[in-house]
């Protein structure tokens, strides 16, 4: 279970370089548009719990309560080639009351090139009734110490692409 220390920095983004297999891939030794997410949420499912000493279902079994994805928006950069090395980062981009916005992005593994950004929207909750419920306890904490806080309000993710280029360009 998470459990907030005032004392500990928190990383904002996770972090993971993983090689692009073979039977993922189209023929064109394209990765498959559709596992890209396969990809991201297995990176960050073996990142939280590394970074913030978080299991997910931890907090499924505490509070009866889940986040459930409601909307994808996917900007596909350069294709990533089977057998390439990548790098996949990934953070909470912005939440409030009861939804949150993760940001996935893929770059080469030199970090030079971006390849994909994705955006997941998810809300919170109730595994009993299926209803939207308010973060709370734990959950808050976790989101507070390890959110972005990115206002997307005037945000779009053409624009966070055109934003990121920028920035791996930089470096």
């Amino acid at each position: 279970m998470f459990e907030f220390n005032p004392e500990k920095h928190y990383p904002k983004e996770t972090e993971s370089r993983v090689v692009i297999r073979f039977q993922d891939c189209d023929p064109l030794r394209h990765l498959n548009n559709a596992k890209y997410f396969d990809y991201f949420f297995n990176a960050r499912e073996d990142q939280v719990p590394k970074l913030y000493g978080l299991e997910i279902i931890d907090l499924i079994r505490v509070y009866k309560a889940a986040w459930v994805v409601y909307n994808h928006n996917i900007s596909y950069v350069r294709p990533a080639m089977v057998g390439e090395w990548v790098r996949i980062m990934s953070r909470i981009l912005w939440y409030n009351h009861n939804t949150i916005l993760v940001e996935y992005y893929m770059t080469d593994d030199s970090k030079t090139q971006l390849k994909t950004v994705l955006w997941s929207t998810m809300r919170y909750v109730t595994l009993a009734e299926g209803k939207s419920t308010d973060h709370s306890g734990a959950v808050n904490d976790f989101l507070k110490a390890t959110s972005f806080e990115l206002d997307i309000s005037d945000i779009s993710i053409k624009d966070r692409v055109k934003l990121l280029k920028a920035e791996i360009e930089k470096k």
